[in-house]
């Protein structure tokens, strides 16, 4: 199945997984550690208890810097400089943002769904070898994906994994899941971290 069909059919464990490893994926370029997210994937194990607290805290963890802050300047590692730098933070701070309170309703399908297409985007925007843009991120969300750079063609493959194995395994998938998001996040921490090296050159 394509990535569209497969977010009609989760459920919310399956969406909240789903948008949540995209963000996970990201979290390189919103300055945050390889364990900020941990609190909401071991929210994914129960009912949904204390997920708006859990939620609530890790937004403060990953507020943006202020002016005076150290570290706070336009252009430093992780925070995706260069070419569309500025645009791939927004979107990941979109993604964050947009976390609903609870973990359920109409709010975490358009989250995960909005997740989604901000991930392939992110990915598209920090690949040099992909001129795409919208049109072709819902190509590949549709299972088109002639022209696809490596880069986005990786998240697509994560992302459809990530679903799979909450739709055939359910909370016992969970582990997998996280598994697929940290080894994406590694990816994109090293793609970013090139890209600053770069740009200082």
């Amino acid at each position: 199945m394509s990535l569209v069909e497969l977010l009609a059919q989760a459920d919310e464990r399956g969406l909240a997984a789903g948008g949540l490893a995209c963000l996970d994926r990201c979290v390189p370029l919103l300055g945050g550690d390889d364990e900020v997210l941990r609190p909401l994937w071991a929210g994914l194990v129960d009912e949904g208890e204390e997920w708006g607290e859990r939620v609530a805290k890790i937004r403060g963890e990953l507020a943006p810097p202020g002016p005076s802050d150290p570290g706070s300047d336009a252009g430093g590692e992780g925070d995706g400089s260069g070419d569309g730098g500025e645009e791939v933070v927004l979107l990941a701070r979109r993604m964050l943002d947009a976390v609903p309170g609870e973990r359920s309703g109409d709010g975490l399908r358009e989250w995960a769904e909005m997740c989604s297409v901000s991930a392939l985007r992110i990915h598209q925007l920090l690949d040099p070898l992909d001129a795409g843009g919208a049109d072709s991120v819902a190509a590949c969300r549709e299972g088109r994906t002639e022209g696809a750079s490596h880069l986005v063609a990786a998240e697509l493959r994560r992302q459809i994994a990530v679903l799979e194995l909450l739709a055939q395994h359910g909370a016992a998938g969970l582990r997998q899941a996280l598994g697929v998001a940290t080894e994406g996040r590694r990816v994109l921490r090293a793609v970013v971290s090139r890209r600053a090296r770069g740009a200082r050159r």
